[in-house]
């Protein structure tokens, strides 16, 4: 995949690529330090076994490059329980609430938690959203940089590029409406 495009972002732009080579790598552990990161994830292993849920599966904390990826059910759920959890959460907020605490228990720690897809919602350093690979594709002097996202709403983990003044940004909904979009701005 690298191969096939000027830039590939992986991770939030965290690690980068440009015309198919290695350009960079930040990394959590790194920036925030252990003590930090381990308190933050013994945190949220405590706050998830404290919360009743119709089902509970494996994988509550993904430890990724530059974030956590936190899921109160478990990334290893099927997607029948993933819906079943996106429509329970929607009523009751699960993960609405257990961010706001964690930004309460977190403050002035410097980190971002910011909801996105059905079951989880990620933490990370701020300035380490999707805006992070910004500062590297302007430096190549792009006049226009199209963003598509579906968590484009404020608090979902497409806002800030979405909203971002480099950007110009497009809320979709599905692969075929990404298609429709571009069809009509490039065909």
């Amino acid at each position: 995949v690298v191969e096939k495009f000027d830039y590939v972002f992986p991770e939030n732009g965290l690690v980068a690529y440009k015309d198919g080579k290695f350009l960079s790598k930040q990394n959590i552990q790194g920036h925030l330090g252990e003590d930090i990161l381990q308190d933050l994830i013994n945190y949220c292993l405590s706050y998830i076994a404290k919360i009743k849920l119709p089902k509970k599966r494996g994988t509550f904390i993904e430890f990724r490059n530059g974030m956590l990826n936190v899921s109160p059910i478990g990334r290893s759920c099927s997607q029948e329980e993933r819906v079943e959890f996106y429509e329970l959460d929607k009523k009751e907020h699960i993960r609405e609430k257990f961010v706001a605490d964690l930004r309460r228990e977190f403050a002035g720690k410097g980190l971002t938690f910011s909801i996105g897809g059905q079951i989880s919602f990620d933490v990370f350093p701020d300035g380490w959203d999707k805006r992070y690979c910004l500062g590297i594709v302007a430096n190549d002097g792009y006049k226009t940089i199209y963003f598509f996202g579906d968590k484009t709403m404020p608090g979902g983990n497409d806002y800030e590029i979405f909203t971002d003044s480099r950007t110009q940004g497009h809320s979709v909904t599905s692969p075929q409406d990404t298609r429709r979009i571009c069809e009509e701005l490039f065909f």
